[in-house]
């Protein structure tokens, strides 16, 4: 039985803890917001109206390496600066994924570092590896699936595809459909790739996906830069990075590189008189996801959040379908009603389940084609 004493030494240690700031007794006080540079949620700046107020207040938001026509980043663009009234910067719009890991590197906490960076997977856990990111979670986080993300949170797949092969048929006779098909005599000098696979990750996974065309698997991708230097050597091979202009006026008449790329240039440059097709190679199947993440140095810290939260957003995932991109919330938003099934109707049809390789792979399969690629294209 509680006395009389007892309960008034019950009050007056809540009336003492409360001198203090502290609560013992009853319910815990909301934690003080704090600043949005070290900010791990919106929940932690007091919510997502602080927390567009503080990017407000910034007015600008720095990202690298983003062009316009992947992944319908100029949409994206575009609706964020007329939702939040935040001007958008890009740094470099062609560059590559080590690109951006170089600029986290080498510009610190500079007013020129990026707020924000977008590479393939490999390179977020490496980043995330040399502490240069920021650890936050969206809104949506939870609903990412565990195998698309970082479990500290310091970044997270926001999309993805297939790497397919384009072609421009009004300039290939017969266009390939499969890897092996790359090798025939009549594409020689019209094979591109996106980039170097030791800076550009869509060039690395397009030797991991001829690496699975050709016996290799996510543990062995030297049968990829074996079959790259095959086709060096028998002239097909062409070392012109491909992109929209080089697809259009007919430098690189064969690119391998995403389906939502690919299907982007064939839509964009319709009307130009280019008939480019895209084909999903049977013989070497591989999907592969993009990561975003928050500089841990970001010079506009509470945009550089909120701009992940928009990424995530429904409306910015289906601003992603609407490009082809597969939206990593994709099976959520089917679930939750948000999805545009519209724009989900027009994606390429793939079959089976895609296989993701594991961390361990992925590193494996990195620093083997950081020693060999240079070999294998030489000479």
């Amino acid at each position: 039985m509680t006395t009389p004493c007892a309960r008034a030494a019950a009050v007056l240690g809540c009336f003492a803890l409360a001198a203090l700031g502290l609560s013992a007794c009853g319910n815990t006080p909301a934690p003080r917001p704090v600043n949005p540079s070290v900010a791990t949620s919106a929940e932690n700046v007091g919510g997502m109206r602080a927390l567009i107020a503080a990017a407000k207040k910034q007015g600008t938001l720095r990202a690298i390496a983003l062009p316009r026509d992947w992944a319908n980043y100029g949409g994206l663009i575009d609706g964020f600066e007329k939702k939040y009234g935040i001007k958008v910067t890009v740094d470099d719009p062609q560059g590559h994924s080590e690109d951006e890991i170089d600029a986290l590197r080498k510009r610190g906490s500079k007013p020129t570092a990026p707020d924000v960076i977008d590479v393939g997977d490999t390179f977020a856990r490496q980043a995330a590896e040399q502490h240069l990111l920021a650890p936050y979670r969206v809104a949506a986080y939870d609903s990412v699936p565990v195998s698309q993300k970082d479990p500290k949170a310091r970044w997270a797949n926001n999309y993805g595809g297939y790497i397919s092969i384009g072609c421009d048929a009004n300039r290939v006779k017969r266009c390939p459909e499969t890897f092996a098909d790359l090798l025939k005599p009549e594409h020689k000098g019209k094979v591109a790739l996106e980039g170097d696979p030791t800076r550009s990750a869509t060039a690395f996974d397009s030797v991991y996906a001829a690496a699975l065309a050709n016996n290799g698997s996510f543990e062995d991708v030297q049968p990829g830069l074996d079959f790259f230097a095959r086709l060096k050597k028998i002239g097909n091979f062409n070392p012109l990075a491909s992109n929209t202009a080089t697809v259009e006026d007919g430098r690189t008449p064969i690119s391998i590189n995403w389906d939502y790329i690919n299907l982007h240039y064939a839509d964009r440059l319709r009307g130009k008189g280019v008939n480019w097709q895209v084909a999903i190679p049977f013989d070497g199947s591989f999907a592969q996801y993009f990561a975003l993440a928050v500089n841990k140095n970001a010079p506009h810290p509470a945009a550089a959040r909120l701009w992940q939260e928009y990424l995530f957003s429904p409306e910015g995932q289906n601003l992603r379908l609407v490009a082809y991109a597969r939206p990593v919330l994709m099976d959520a938003m089917r679930q939750d009603g948000t999805l545009d099934k519209a724009a989900a109707a027009r994606l390429p049809t793939v079959e089976g389940t895609p296989q993701f390789p594991t961390d361990a792979q992925l590193e494996k399969a990195r620093e083997t084609v950081a020693r060999g690629w240079a070999k294998a294209v030489s000479g």
